[in-house]
């Protein structure tokens, strides 16, 4: 049985079992399910079946399910529950779920609810709400396990145990000094092995890596994968721990980033994905960027006009005009991608830039090579004429060369200037590389004409 076939049976039972008004049977059936399986269950069940089936979940049932929610899909649950069910949901789920969740919501909920939540709660969620969601500081939660370098080992261990079931990881336990500034960090084994009165300080590793409030949540999720941990300390300028990020929460921004990185590729919004989108604002994220590529595509009439001549007296010319242009968005967008992959993954750096462009540049003249020898003769073969033959092999060789260090460079300049490199989206270099090819090719033309025309 497939999951999806799962969940389908599963949301029968549950609603009959609500419809039959037999709820004290569904207590069993609901201690077997995962946190995935409620949130399905919720959005396949009829709407008035809805808020009878959250009533028979627990608060911290309902906070999981949350957790594995998109942003429309937490708002849809969290219409369907009262405002006190709400507060206690909220009592019961990690800081930074909290402050991810609330920072969805208009101003005037975020305030109603955390004035209802419990004060130790509600501060927490307050100090993530400070942090831009996209860095460091959005992304920790505040339930971490953390000692003084003064501890024994047997003294962190009763506080393991004090603080585990809330903790979000118990694998790794930070050591901070009198200041709170991050000194050390020791793991669970380490703890385990070692004799009870050692002191935490001579048994932890002392440079730790971490990161600060503000750094950017890309760079957190290669930090993450370089060292492969599974929790990396936040800390401010003086070092002091403020929180941590683990690596369920970078699973979902490296989801993410794809995602928007993806649909910024394609020249759409990034929150077409969900499919909740409404009309006018798929229409209104995707419009003004064809109206934009429409009068640069423009320039294509504009350059065909100026060849009017050449293609009048050679028509063949515009047989293979389509298979240049479209080799040449082809191999554009290939290098687009691959530098994109680069720059996302960290792999590619100002040190390395000019060693990819020279790879880059070597690729784009095997390729073109090989594809205008094959069309140079493929054109002689079908119309008999070998300088159209040479006109095409050589425009083709000269335009791949050009589309693919357009490419190259494009989304490279765009990471110098600090702007996000995926806004040299495959329409735009696609649309550029059209430009340049037509261009290339007209003009070997219009060079080579009297021996066309011969």
């Amino acid at each position: 049985m497939s999951s999806e076939q799962r969940i389908c049976e599963l949301t029968d039972i549950v609603n009959t079992i609500l419809s039959e008004s037999e709820r004290h049977e569904i207590r069993a059936l609901l201690d077997e399910l995962q946190p995935f399986d409620l949130g399905q269950i919720f959005f396949q069940l009829p709407e008035d079946r809805r808020g009878p089936f959250l009533s028979q979940l627990k608060n911290e049932e309902i906070a999981e399910l949350l957790k594995d929610l998109e942003h429309h899909e937490q708002a849809l649950v969290l219409d369907t529950l009262t405002p006190d069910r709400i507060t206690g949901v909220f009592n019961v789920m990690k800081s930074d779920d909290v402050a991810d969740l609330l920072g969805e919501l208009e101003e005037e909920k975020v305030k109603a609810y955390l004035t209802a939540m419990e004060a130790g709660e509600a501060n927490k969620a307050k100090a993530l709400l400070h942090y831009s969601e996209d860095t460091a500081g959005g992304l920790m939660t505040q339930e971490f396990v953390a000692v003084y370098n003064t501890f024994t080992v047997q003294q962190v261990i009763d506080h393991l145990r004090k603080e585990a079931p809330t903790a979000e990881t118990i694998y790794y336990v930070f050591v901070i000094d009198e200041n709170s500034r991050l000194v050390g960090v020791v793991s669970l084994r380490e703890l385990l092995i070692a004799k009870p009165d050692t002191r935490v300080e001579d048994i932890m590793f002392e440079r730790v890596i971490s990161v600060t409030v503000d750094t950017d949540q890309e760079e957190v999720a290669r930090v993450l994968e370089r060292y492969d941990f599974l929790a990396l300390p936040v800390v401010d300028r003086e070092r002091r721990l403020l929180g941590i990020v683990t690596v369920d929460d970078i699973v979902d921004v490296i989801y993410e980033e794809a995602h928007e990185d993806i649909s910024r590729l394609a020249a759409v919004g990034a929150e077409d994905r969900s499919g909740m989108t409404s009309l006018w604002s798929v229409t209104r994220r995707r419009l003004p960027w064809l109206v934009m590529l429409l009068f640069i595509g423009m320039f294509t009439a504009t350059i065909l006009q100026n060849f009017e001549r050449t293609i009048e007296q050679v028509t063949a010319l515009t047989y293979f005009m389509p298979m240049i242009a479209g080799m040449t968005g082809n191999t554009g967008t290939q290098s687009l991608a691959m530098v994109i992959q680069g720059l996302t993954s960290g792999k590619i750096s100002r040190e390395t830039m000019w060693g990819m462009l020279r790879q880059e540049f070597l690729v784009s003249i095997i390729i073109g090579t090989t594809c205008s020898v094959l069309i140079a003769f493929m054109a002689l073969l079908w119309r008999g004429d070998l300088v159209l033959g040479i006109v095409v092999g050589a425009s083709l060789w000269m335009t791949l060369i050009v589309g693919t260090m357009a490419g190259s460079v494009i989304p490279l300049v765009l990471h110098v200037l600090k702007v996000d490199p995926t806004a040299a989206s495959g329409p735009l270099i696609t649309t550029l590389n059209d430009i340049f090819s037509i261009t290339i090719y007209f003009t070997i033309a219009s060079f080579f004409l009297n021996q066309l025309l011969a």
